[in-house]
């Protein structure tokens, strides 16, 4: 076995080590996680008229007035450019969402900390898990797309489940890192809304990464929405199985991620009631 390999495996049974320890206390909050995700969905959809159709009708309209601007101004020859488009633009909203509500998991949640003793990793994974539930109400949004365009599902849909897997651990990782370090440093709030933004232009949401430069396509590769974006695109649209190089880089970015966020978040947590 060569040493590559080795540390790889080591590296992997590490991080699936670590993954089991988080899930494990998890488990043991499922009540709590429950309560909070069904306390945020409330929140989000109280007083509103339409309530969880909004998770419908928000990307059908992004996507719309994203296809008029790309489609007719800047004039991209992608087939089926809107479905094209509503796919990118769901992976991403799914992990910026998550990891932007995540960043403020913490400190918003000082009373509850202050008050009682309470596994604090929940916070910022229950805003991921209840935006993948948003995201599972926003597939509707791309079934109609696909109606619209004749675009017939393939087998490959029931891929859906892995990639969520992949999303989820990322996300879970991100949210991790940053609801500890916004703890600390504040300003990090505003720095991931610019970032966000950037890296919403640099994961080939809305252009075709051909007219990219060949540097940046190479550069293109190390970023996880992308690759994940492109893992949505092969299965829902293309209805290509993606291959094992795909699904290593994706899970190796995901358990990677998630493996600094648990090592991050412990090392800081106990410090979290002299700053919240």
């Amino acid at each position: 076995m060569s040493l590559v390999r080795y540390f790889s495996l080591r590296y992997t049974v590490l991080s699936l080590t670590i993954m089991n320890s988080l899930l494990a206390r998890l488990k043991r909050d499922s009540f709590v996680l429950t309560s909070l995700v069904s306390k945020d969905f409330k929140i989000k959809y109280r007083r509103s008229i339409l309530g969880v159709l909004w998770s419908v009708l928000n990307p059908l309209f992004m996507m719309l007035v994203l296809t008029v601007v790309f489609s007719f101004i800047f004039r991209f020859e992608i087939e089926n450019f809107p479905l094209y488009l509503i796919l990118g633009k769901l992976i991403y909203l799914l992990v910026s969402g998550s990891t932007t509500a995540g960043l403020s998991s913490i400190f918003n949640s000082a009373s509850l900390i202050k008050k009682i003793r309470i596994n604090k990793a929940i916070f910022p994974v229950e805003k991921v898990i209840f935006e993948m539930v948003n995201f599972t109400f926003s597939l509707t949004a791309v079934v109609i797309v696909m109606l619209y365009f004749q675009v017939a599902p393939t087998p490959t849909v029931f891929l859906m489940p892995l990639l969520m897997i992949y999303v989820l651990l990322f996300c879970t990782g991100l949210s991790l890192i940053l609801s500890a370090l916004a703890v600390f440093f504040r300003d990090v709030v505003h720095l991931w809304s610019v970032f966000t933004l950037a890296w919403m232009y640099l994961s080939a949401i809305f252009y075709p990464v051909s007219i990219l430069p060949e540097v940046a396509q190479q550069a293109i590769l190390w970023n996880p929405i992308y690759q994940f974006i492109t893992y949505f695109r092969e299965i829902i649209m293309w209805g290509t199985v993606p291959s094992l190089q795909s699904n290593l880089i994706c899970l190796g970015m995901a358990l990677s991620t998630l493996a600094v966020g648990i090592l991050i978040f412990r090392k800081l947590q106990k410090r979290f009631i002299l700053y919240v």
